[in-house]
């Protein structure tokens, strides 16, 4: 067992890990300003529940018209974004295949669409779409499966990878597989139309990888001013350097591999350093030009790779830079790191875009698991990092267009009761509002303190300025984490694993200070998993001392749907622990939870029913609670929401309970009803981050000094957007 830890690595040392210095800290940032639904642009008529995807974006010259890939809707969209706050839809090219990727010129937008049949027949065209219209004016033989696409900053050339993709069913996805791929050009006129429509121009680029060397198959394509592309090969783990106007090769090297210390690898269900890797082979995604003579590469890996990070080349394939385990450490310290994942490909950096804000270079690279956008400034040497942007679930798409100081990140996920999105990000603001919590490094691991899933929350008695944390069953383990709230972001400056139960995997949902100096758990269970429905009374260091379980004849009646919260309070010279129910259990009436009273003392139960608000979203769903903690006197102020996030979301609320006049009954007998009062709508308060409001405010507090703190659970990034949201909602007293 490891006792609570004091970080000695805080603010200035995750600057210094990250590359912060004084120059960035002076550096405006983004500000997220909008989250549009995809399915916002579905014709007259569908159904909301339309599965509609946000994958590769780009922008009008002028910036204010954005088309993206709707791969299920065999479709390109177009949104008006001249007004960046209110986006409107434009309208949908159906394009009878599916769309890899489209690129937008001066009159013209230009789709890499996918009509084959197998993996051996591949075929697909390049279609070619007016912007005055949006109607299809020319479909091009690519001579093959496209992927990405590219138009030269000047206009006079159409570059698309043509993967060709393997099938992952077949030799378990090893390649060669044929037919091979290839970068297919096409010339454009000065109206944007492809003068060679009916005889594309086909690049080879067999024989020069070291990985199947007779099956390249091309993943991404970026231009740079003159009219060079560097194309990614990310099967075969190797770059091509080619010349557009002549379609011979300038350059080509293999990706090779990198390393990274002290992240997270085993499948243990933790956001731990648990260990390394090294000389992994790269397999680049994504790439884009940094200037005409280096690039960068998002290394998502394939079947076979994957180093967690992106690198910085030249055209002569010397590595300029690396970044070894910073996207990795970036993730575990903003809460958004894929514990999931950790045994296969991590944060998995996908996408890469540049773009100059503000005089600066800019670079961003995505985090494809991790839901977050690394924004660094280019230096010429190691770039220095800048913030973090959360992103919807899966970012796919990314889009600098500094013209308009704006950023567009293509949100590809939509299942799962979340949607797919367009996010649009300012430029401008002089302070990151995102994160709100970060973590300080953990010497002992030489990594940032793993977290997320935070599910409950206690404030100190003595400190006001220290919180404690609890995060659920998507760990391993049951922990209890410390913040200091003394700054923005707050800080989690120290943890301790909770051990000693008699079961493997706690769920912890809520957490209070015990008078002792220890703390009172709640674990939710859950009756399929054999997971008790436990109230756990620890030391200050973790340690179980007691596990206290329900009545039997209550534990007979349980469901899923568990404790969700824990306080301690006193009531006529008694010290009594409080807990909260989220949904109805077996024995309970429609609309009724229950809160549960203990008495250590006697080790007696007694129970009273709180009266669930119905549920009022328009996509239905149910409403729970999520939290209780004392106000003194017998009063609880109770966390009570639905299920529902996004647009859909509904009922976000703290009530108002109050003990005195009423007398717990034992299970078995007739409760009584609490009288509620409404106090607090948080909606408003979620909403301020302009993203996709969270279904889960999980955890409530009162600080020493009287300010009302809420939290929100991430799931672990799980099918879940992965942020976490701090806020301080004002005094207290406004519940009053």
């Amino acid at each position: 067992m490891k006792s609570l830890r004091k970080q000695l690595l805080a603010g200035a040392g995750l600057a210094i890990a990250f590359g912060i210095t004084a120059s960035v800290a002076e550096a405006a940032y983004f500000e997220r300003i909008n989250s549009y639904p995809v399915y916002k642009t579905l014709p007259e008529g569908a159904a909301k529940d339309t599965e509609t995807v946000a994958e590769i974006i780009y922008a009008s010259r002028d910036g204010r018209t954005l088309a993206f890939t709707d791969s299920p809707g065999e479709a390109i969209v177009f949104i008006n974004a001249a007004n960046p706050v209110n986006i409107q839809p434009m309208g949908r090219t159906d394009l009878g295949g599916e769309p890899t990727s489209v690129a937008v010129g001066k009159n013209a937008a230009y789709a890499g669409v996918n009509t084959s049949e197998d993996y051996v027949n591949a075929s697909g065209h390049l279609a070619v779409i007016s912007l005055a219209d949006m109607g299809i004016t020319a479909t091009c033989d690519a001579k093959g499966q496209p992927d990405s696409v590219a138009i030269s900053p000047d206009g006079k050339f159409l570059a698309i990878a043509i993967e060709n993709e393997r099938d992952e069913d077949l030799n378990d996805g090893v390649i060669p597989q044929m037919p091979a791929g290839h970068l297919a050009i096409f010339d454009l006129d000065e109206n944007g139309a492809p003068t060679n429509c009916d005889g594309v121009r086909i690049v080879d680029m067999t024989g020069m990888a070291e990985v199947a060397g007779s099956d390249p198959e091309p993943e991404f394509v970026s231009i740079n001013d003159n009219n060079q592309a560097v194309v990614t090969l990310q099967e075969n783990n190797h770059l091509v350097v080619i010349d557009l106007p002549s379609g011979n090769v300038v350059s080509h090297f293999s990706a090779g591999g990198a390393s990274a210390e002290n992240i997270p690898v085993t499948k243990d269900r933790m956001s731990d350093a648990s260990g390394s890797i090294a000389d992994v082979a790269r397999e680049p995604d994504a790439v884009a030009w940094i200037d005409n003579d280096r690039f960068v590469t998002a290394n998502e890996g394939d079947y076979e790779g994957g180093s967690r990070g992106f690198t910085i080349w030249n055209t002569k394939g010397d590595v300029l830079f690396d970044s070894g385990n910073q996207m990795e450490h970036l993730g575990m310290s903003h809460g958004h790191y894929p514990a999931k994942r950790a045994a296969k490909k991590g944060t998995e950096p996908e996408g890469v875009a540049v773009g100059d804000f503000g005089g600066e270079t800019l670079i961003f690279v995505n985090s494809e698991r991790g839901n977050f956008v690394a924004v660094y400034k280019d230096t010429g040497g190691a770039p220095e990092f800048v913030q973090l942007l959360p992103t919807h679930v899966g970012p796919e798409g990314l889009l600098a267009i500094p013209q308009r100081d704006l950023f567009a990140v293509a949100n590809e996920v939509d299942e799962d009761g979340v949607r797919s999105h367009v996010t649009l990000y300012q430029y401008g603001s002089e302070a990151p509002s995102y994160p709100s919590v970060t973590s300080d490094m953990d010497p002992e691991k030489g990594a940032p303190i793993g977290w997320g899933a935070l599910s409950g929350l206690a404030a100190d008695p003595g400190d006001a300025n220290k919180l404690y944390a609890v995060s659920d069953s998507f760990y391993d383990k049951g922990r209890i984490y410390t913040l200091d709230i003394s700054s923005k972001p707050a800080r989690i400056v120290s943890y301790t694993d909770v051990t000693g139960a008699n079961q493997e995997r706690l769920d912890l949902e809520g957490i209070s200070i015990a008078r002792d100096g220890g703390f009172w758990l709640a674990s939710e269970g859950h009756p399929d998993n054999n997971r008790g429905h436990l109230l756990l009374k620890t030391d200050a260091k973790g340690a179980v001392q007691e596990e206290i379980t329900l009545p039997q004849s209550l534990i007979d009646q349980g469901k899923r749907f568990s404790l969700e919260g824990v306080a301690e309070f006193e009531m006529n010279g008694q010290d009594l622990v409080a807990i909260a129910v989220q949904r109805e259990w077996g024995d309970d009436p429609k609309g009724l939870t229950k809160l549960g009273i203990y008495n250590p003392s006697d080790k007696s139960w007694g129970f009273v029913h709180y009266t669930l608000d119905a549920p009022a979203s328009p996509a239905g769903g149910w409403v729970g609670l999520s939290e209780i903690v004392s106000l003194g006197n017998g009063a609880f102020a109770i966390l009570e929401r639905d299920n529902k996030g996004g647009e859909d979301a509904a009922i976000k609320q703290i009530t108002v309970v109050d003990l005195n006049g009423v007398m717990p009954a034992a299970h078995g007998g007739q409760l009584p009803v609490l009288n509620k009062r409404m106090a607090m709508d948080i909606l408003p308060a979620m909403a301020q981050s302009k993203g996709w409001i969270l279904d889960k405010p999980e955890g409530l507090a009162v600080t020493a000094d009287g300010r009302l703190i809420l939290i929100t659970d991430n799931d672990g990034v799980d099918d879940a957007p992965g942020e976490t949201q701090l806020i301080d909602l004002g005094p207290a007293s406004r519940l009053n």
